[in-house]
């Protein structure tokens, strides 16, 4: 018996650390009615979705409205006519805070996306031409304007 006490009470101590570090990430978040807030964008691998691809990737999108709170964590957003597609309702974790004067936000250029949550890249002029030379091979390479970029 006294073995099983002491193992419940390590496994009390662990579990306290365990909480306490996870803490300290965790912020509680609360948004009102008419917030504005940007939209964590997951990017799916292959897939290129609001622009540029990997590393330089959108990470938030918006800023759109927070219409209604509906339970503890999920808000419904005002979405846009071109995202009709996407479900309104998000989780608080994925939502961000605008912070600052909302006329200062540049507008993203729209971009048609199809029901599969792509969009089509189409080559408008050729920029620029360049031949490298290496020491056995050359190796050509060509600058394209792209209609979405």
């Amino acid at each position: 018996m006294e073995k099983i006490k002491i193992i419940t009470e390590r496994l009390k101590t662990a579990q306290s650390h365990q909480k306490f570090y996870s803490d300290v990430c965790r912020r509680d978040l609360e948004f009102k009615e008419d917030d504005w807030v940007f939209l964590k964008f997951f990017p799916m691998k292959g897939i290129m979705q609001f622009g540029k691809k990997g590393k330089l990737s959108v990470r938030y999108v918006g800023p759109y409205r927070i219409i209604q709170r509906i339970g503890q964590v999920a808000y419904k957003l005002e979405l846009p006519a071109e995202m009709s597609l996407v479900h309104p309702l998000f989780h608080v974790s994925i939502l961000k805070k605008v912070v600052g004067d909302l006329s200062f936000i540049v507008p993203v250029k729209a971009t048609e996306v199809n029901e599969e949550l792509t969009y089509e890249e189409i080559p408008i002029v050729i920029l620029d031409r360049e031949v490298r030379k290496l020491r056995f091979k050359e190796i050509a390479s060509v600058k394209v304007l792209w209609q979405n970029q």
